[in-house]
């Protein structure tokens, strides 16, 4: 048990001043002090109660949901009924009561178009999404079951939460918290950020971007009226567009829409020094894109975002490449904001803000101070009362628990793990249970001495015997941790992330530390009697 050879001196040293040296950076950060740009560094990054930042909590409608399924539903209706061979002509599509319902022309294609339909019918899932039914023999009604709006609403808030996540990353903030709370919210919390109107104008947009041809034969007046011609709709132009209270009518169907971009950077048109969105579509959007405008040369076609035209600029030649620019009255900020948004993809459904709230830092770093002052207090009485009952073994381990917080520390900046208030609570936590494993050590060496046994007998059998129920301890306090980290959220992941971490580099400073400490001493000294 004491027996330390050089190389294991080696490794035990090495692990501890390498874990340690990775907390200066934060050390350094929290004192004021600048750090070498050269040198690495690693920090713990502060979470929204420390750091300040935006807290929004972001709700999306079922009623969206619904919507959006029959507005899918038409459109895979009409596909089908006209790729049909012979051709299945309808008539009177109506959405009225949530339902999607239309004509058939012709009442002898009923089966015919139950048999296109009815796979369309399902999801991916095993879950029945639509029922079919036939009224008069020649109007087919498609119903949304619960089962499938359900479905639906928990697929597309899935892929909100993941749009969300993506579309901060792209800000460069470190650690925010996004998860989602109930069926329809999603809780955004990102330190150090003090912009929430921009946060939320970000969150706020669902990039829907379609590429539609205007509608050169629908009449202004009837534009203006609201009044679209058949096989048209119609949509206002987006404020700052320069075409505010304007109207365009755009053809419904032979657009192209934004699901093929692969890329969007914010820039700068060189012939008109006007910020822009430059764009790129993979192979299958660049070519549709390629074949719209080289049937269209000439023709005005729509650039519209979120159902607004942000501009509607003639097709003056082909544009190949699969490489386009949305031009509009953007500022450099807009532009960029709209490249982030088109970049981690559109939104499935509308998000609508019901709560914000902005931590201002001075709050933080208040209570990063009042936490450091309690560490600072907790240590200084931890250290006095070792000191003053364990005498040199108080002293190493007082030794140990420096090193404990300068790697836990290091740990967290490595992990990138996150620091909260109730984090600050776990390291005065962690500094106060690290001299328990000496306070038990320490006391068996004592009764060991008081049996009889020899000094270097008695520290052995002192840290043999108190070793397993510190891991049995130990052993018990971590699967707790790990309970907290795995099913807590927010503040109770910090706190159990410093509790795992400490409970970690305190059995090691504690117990191993310690040890080579007590082993080194023995050997070099040989005392015949030590004062415990």
């Amino acid at each position: 048990m004491l027996d330390f050879p050089l190389w294991k001196k080696l490794s035990l040293w090495a692990v501890t001043l390498a874990a340690s040296l990775l907390a200066l950076p934060s050390l350094a950060s929290v004192a004021g002090l600048p750090w070498p740009s050269a040198l690495p560094d690693p920090q713990v990054n502060l979470g929204l109660d420390l750091a300040g930042g935006s807290h929004l909590l972001l709700e999306a409608k079922a009623g969206d949901v619904r919507a959006q399924r029959l507005e899918n539903m038409e459109e895979t209706v009409r596909q089908l009924m006209r790729n049909a061979n012979p051709r299945i002509r309808i008539g009177d599509v109506s959405t009225a009561d949530g339902k999607l319902s239309f004509m058939l022309e012709n009442a002898a294609d009923i089966d015919r178009a139950r048999g296109l339909i009815e796979p369309a019918m399902q999801g991916a899932t095993t879950v029945r999404e639509w029922e079919l039914g036939v009224v008069d023999g020649q109007r087919v009604v498609l119903t949304q079951t619960e089962a499938g709006v359900t479905q639906a609403i928990d697929d597309a808030m899935d892929s909100a939460t993941e749009v969300v996540r993506r579309r901060i990353d792209e800000l460069g903030t470190r650690e925010p918290t996004i998860i989602r709370q109930g069926d329809t919210r999603i809780v955004v919390q990102v330190p150090g950020l003090q912009d929430p109107a921009g946060l939320k104008k970000l969150l706020g947009q669902t990039a829907q971007l379609e590429f539609k041809l205007v509608d050169l034969n629908a009449l202004p007046s009837n534009v203006q009226a609201g009044i679209a011609p058949a096989g048209s709709q119609i949509f206002p132009f987006a404020p700052g567009s320069g075409q505010e209270g304007q109207a365009l009518a755009v053809r419904r169907l032979g657009g192209i829409r934004g699901d093929n971009l692969t890329g969007a950077q914010a820039g700068v048109d060189p012939q008109t020094n006007r910020s822009v969105v430059n764009i790129t579509f993979d192979g299958q959007g660049g070519a549709k894109f390629a074949k719209l405008t080289t049937e269209n040369v000439g023709k005005p076609f729509a650039i519209i975002l979120d159902g607004q035209i942000l501009s509607a600029p003639n097709i003056n030649e082909p544009i190949q490449g699969g490489r386009a620019q949305i031009s509009g009255n953007f500022t450099p900020e807009s532009a960029n904001t709209l490249a982030i948004s088109l970049r981690s993809g559109a939104l499935p459904v509308p998000l609508a803000v019901v709560e914000e709230r902005t931590v201002g830092p001075d709050l933080g770093a208040d209570s990063i101070r009042k936490g450091l002052l309690a560490m600072g207090i907790g240590s200084l009485a931890v250290i006095v009362l070792m000191i003053a009952t364990y005498g040199r073994f108080g002293i190493y381990a007082c030794a140990a628990l420096v090193f404990n917080v300068l790697m836990l520390l290091g740990l967290m900046a490595l992990g990138g793990f996150t620091l909260t208030l109730p984090g600050i609570a776990g390291f005065v936590i962690t500094i106060g249970a690290a001299v328990d494993a000496n306070v038990l050590i320490n006391e068996r060496i004592r009764e060991e001495r008081a049996r009889g046994r020899k000094v270097v007998a008695a520290v052995e059998a002192g840290y043999k015997e108190a070793s397993r129920a510190i891991a049995d301890a130990n052993i018990t306090n971590v699967i707790s941790g790990v309970a907290l980290f795995a099913f807590g959220s927010g503040p109770v992941k910090g706190f159990a992330v410093v509790l795992v971490i400490g409970i970690i580099t305190s059995v090691f400073t504690g117990v191993t530390l310690t040890r080579m400490f007590v082993a080194g001493w023995l050997r070099k000294a040989r005392p015949n009697d030590i004062t415990i």
